[in-house]
């Protein structure tokens, strides 16, 4: 009889998160829609006189914070009931309901910025002197002014916010499909027992000691991708379509051009990423070569990437033994620090098990005047700790940034959003070198840690170059095939991996179970948010005090400033290619370690 996952109804509630911090009934969630409308209605009324003075500048923008505060919280209400269980009807209704709010919303009110943009400077700055109240805002207009040139009349913005919901539907789809309806096969693991595979579990198999298990999941997982490859490949398809559009709609040059210049990063950040990744391939051809030497196979596979090399090491860690390592890690940024994610465990911000129909994988939301929401799938493994620590560093981020600055404010921009998270990675992992001796337990940390290094730095800006490159095919007029996307991402994977490693053909079909790429060229932030971490964390070990007050100052940012100054603040300068060559040559120095103990 296969182990079959617990239904939402039946996981204990302490290891669930409380949306009663959000709303404490459905009915107060309902309320706060209709005061979202009441507020829409009245900034709706101005279209045409935003600008027609500073006083009705400073209402517009006033009651849009208010309005967006509210709506953010109703939405995140809505979603973490959504991700609890997506088989759920009732909660997939109210996602949908307060999709559907915010693009009739954003399409309303798509008048505000134009009328900004419409208003030169002088009128601005006598507004400014005028009432001062409105000083508070500048920095809001100065980002609006910034992207002036990709910014259109109220009449195509409020057709392009009209195409907001109908443009979620490839992901959403994709989210539905992957989470809720996709069905993989049964099979024995290493004990004996039958399970069920699944999105939470794969991972899991893949690191099992047992090759058979291993080879069998692997196999298994991807029959299932691949029996629907041309739906998967139709929908990313969709995607790129959708981001094309908006690219053309706005006057980029390219989808990549837009994704980076909205978050004001310049692209030679990308480039250089990619660039610099591919001047130092041969170390990660070199970590192949001594994981095909520490696990003494003929042949390396790609089923074979995620176990230990270190036989027999490994051990389960249950969350609440996870929960104390990672508060006695994260010591070095302070009691207050340590203080408020020991409050986040006890207070319910974790929803911390897999159940059936709960969304894949792990995240962290931030939600102003709450609390941050941390979903995981935990499975009580070292990497599970990890992704522990990880999601608490996003978390914390969020609960700093809301806590220093106004709402306005307050949301960090997507570029910075791993670094905080991967910094308390490399903490914890610091930590626990630190606290053993142990030969085969060090080889065992040695490898988390380059694995690490592995699957953030060079797998992600492997998924970056895929991105890039799929939206240059669109780009160029090339549909996307469920065939040419599985050719490329074969390529790259033999490029990224080297002659040690067996290209396997059901690694051709990986591409459509990551659901990163439905996040518009987000993933090359995991690489160079996890190369800022390094340098950052080993800032923090050194220095002490000064340094964690520098990267503080970072975490409390938000949006304050531009991200690549935020990091400057903090002491990294990601304009050049030096932290990403920095990082990877502590990935060649563990690696010689590692070498030494083997």
């Amino acid at each position: 009889m296969a182990k079959e996952l617990l239904k939402r109804s039946q996981v204990r509630e302490e290891d669930t998160w409380n949306v009663k911090d959000l709303f404490p009934t459905v009915q107060d969630w309902e309320n706060s829609l209709a005061k979202v409308q009441e507020i829409a209605d009245r900034i709706i009324a101005m279209e045409g006189k935003v600008c027609q003075s500073a006083a009705n500048l400073l209402q517009v923008l006033s009651d849009s914070a208010q309005m967006d505060e509210k709506a953010n919280r109703a939405f995140s209400y809505a979603a973490r009931l959504f991700d609890e269980d997506q088989k759920n009807a009732t909660h997939q209704g109210m996602s949908q309901k307060i999709q559907a709010l915010y693009a009739n919303i954003a399409s309303k009110c798509a008048f505000i910025n134009p009328e900004i943009l419409a208003t030169d400077k002088e009128t601005l700055d006598k507004y400014y002197e005028e009432l001062p109240g409105l000083e508070f805002y500048r920095k809001q207009i100065e980002e609006i002014q910034r992207l002036k040139e990709h910014s259109l009349s109220t009449e195509m913005e409020t057709m392009l916010a009209m195409t907001s919901q109908m443009g979620q539907t490839a992901s959403q789809t994709f989210s539905v499909l992957n989470n809720a309806d996709l069905r993989f096969p049964e099979m024995e693991d290493e004990n004996g027992d039958t399970v069920r595979i699944t999105n939470g579990r794969f991972i899991g198999l893949l690191e099992s000691p047992d090759r058979r298990v291993r080879k069998e999941a692997f196999e298994k997982y991807y029959s299932v991708y691949e029996q629907f490859s041309h739906t998967m490949a139709s929908l990313y398809d969709g995607q790129v379509k959708k981001q094309i559009f908006h690219a053309k709609s706005r006057k980029y040059p390219s989808t990549l051009e837009a994704a980076v210049t909205a978050n004001n990063v310049p692209s030679t950040v990308y480039y250089n990423l990619i660039d610099t990744i591919e001047k130092n391939m041969d170390k990660l051809h070199h970590y192949v070569r001594l994981r095909k030497k520490c696990l003494g196979v003929d042949e390396l596979h790609m089923y074979d990437i995620y176990t230990p090399m270190i036989a027999d090491a490994a051990r389960k860690i249950p969350y609440e033994e996870a929960k104390e390592t990672v508060l006695k890690a994260l010591a070095p940024l302070g009691e207050d620090y340590v203080a408020k994610v020991r409050e986040g465990f006890e207070n319910r911000w974790v929803d911390v098990y897999e159940n059936e129909g709960k969304r894949s994988g792990a995240y962290s939301s931030g939600v102003y005047g709450v609390h941050p929401y941390v979903l995981l799938n935990y499975s009580d493994s070292l990497d599970n700790m990890f992704t522990l620590a990880h999601e608490m560093g996003h978390a914390m981020h969020s609960y700093y940034s809301n806590e220093s600055q106004p709402y306005i404010y307050s949301r960090y921009k997507i570029f910075v959003a791993e670094v905080a998270s991967t910094c308390n990675e490399i903490l914890l992992m610091e930590y626990l070198l630190k606290n053993t001796t142990d030969k085969k337990e060090r080889a065992y940390l040695y490898n988390h840690y380059l694995d690490s290094f592995k699957g953030t730095v060079y797998r992600q800006t492997m998924f970056a170059e895929y991105e890039m490159k799929t939206n240059k095919m669109v780009e160029d007029g090339v549909s996307l095939t469920a065939d040419n996307l599985c050719a490329l991402y074969k390529e790259l994977n033999e490029k990224y991996y080297g002659p040690d490693m067996i290209s396997d053909r059901e690694i051709s079909f990986e591409w459509a179970r990551i659901p990163h790429f439905y996040y518009n060229f987000y993933v090359y932030q995991y690489a160079t948010g996890f190369s800022a971490a390094v340098a950052l964390a080993k800032g923090i070990l050194k220095e002490g005090q000064p340094a964690v007050d520098k990267y503080k100052k970072f975490l409390r940012g938000g949006c304050s400033e531009s991200p690549i100054e935020l990091l400057r603040i903090a002491g990294v300068d990601m304009e050049s290619p030096a932290p990403i060559s920095e990082a990877l040559n502590v990935f060649g120095e563990i690696i010689e370690e590692l070498e030494k103990l083997v």
